[in-house]
């Protein structure tokens, strides 16, 4: 199973407490990285059985190098700003007191990085970071750990994050929808579409919902 980072912690959860115990005898191996990463592993034929994106452009080269089938939008993700407790780099939004600190980001080919930059884009602002992450969760590692003053990640990540970050408010606000599908190359389609399902299903949107995730329609 080939996933954005960000959905780590939520698909752990679905693979263990939901789609194993569906399916006796099987165990799910996860690769998660940024989405543009995985796409291009795919793409290079690295063996995958489900593409889950953080966003729907990574899932676009996917359907357009014929490499998914039929993908679904199963939840959605909001851009964040997190400072480290306490906030000593004193960040007061997306404004001025960004300029001078050190700003962490996804970078810009990683769904989250694309979405800062379109974020920053309609705030009018300069984006002028010290660090473009290839994952969301090294963005919250940097920030957690006090390397960065300031760093854009998704809703679930400062959620996952607890005291260790604070959340500053945003005045323009980004949010990324997420699709998941079978790879085409797939090994057993059938057992692919299972996990799909379990993640639809009830009890895998409630998963999704306690690390934060939203539900969206099709």
């Amino acid at each position: 199973m080939f996933a954005a980072a960000s959905l780590n912690a939520a698909f752990s959860d679905i693979a263990t407490e939901v789609f194993e115990p569906q399916n006796p005898g099987v165990s799910v191996k996860f690769s998660f990285e940024g989405s543009s990463t995985l796409v291009d592993q795919i793409t290079n034929g690295a063996p995958a059985d489900v593409f889950a994106s953080a966003d729907q452009r990574n899932m676009q080269k996917a359907i357009d190098a014929d490499l998914v089938e039929d993908p679904i939008n199963f939840t959605d993700n909001e851009l964040t700003l997190i400072v480290p407790a306490g906030n000593p780099g004193n960040v007061t939004g997306l404004d001025d007191s960004l300029s001078g600190i050190k700003l962490v980001v996804c970078h810009p080919e990683v769904p989250c990085g694309n979405l800062t930059k379109d974020v920053f884009d309609r705030a009018g602002i300069d984006l002028n970071p010290v660090s473009e992450e290839q994952k969301v969760t090294d963005v919250r590692g940097k920030i957690e750990s006090g390397e960065g003053d300031a760093g854009l990640v998704y809703r679930t990540d400062a959620i996952a994050a607890g005291d260790k970050v604070e959340v500053i408010p945003m005045s323009v606000k980004g949010t990324n929808i997420y699709p998941i599908a079978v790879v085409k190359e797939a090994k057993d389609p059938e057992l692919a579409q299972k996990f799909i399902d379990a993640v639809l299903s009830d009890a895998g949107q409630e998963i999704m919902a306690s690390y934060g995730f939203s539900t969206v329609s099709e």
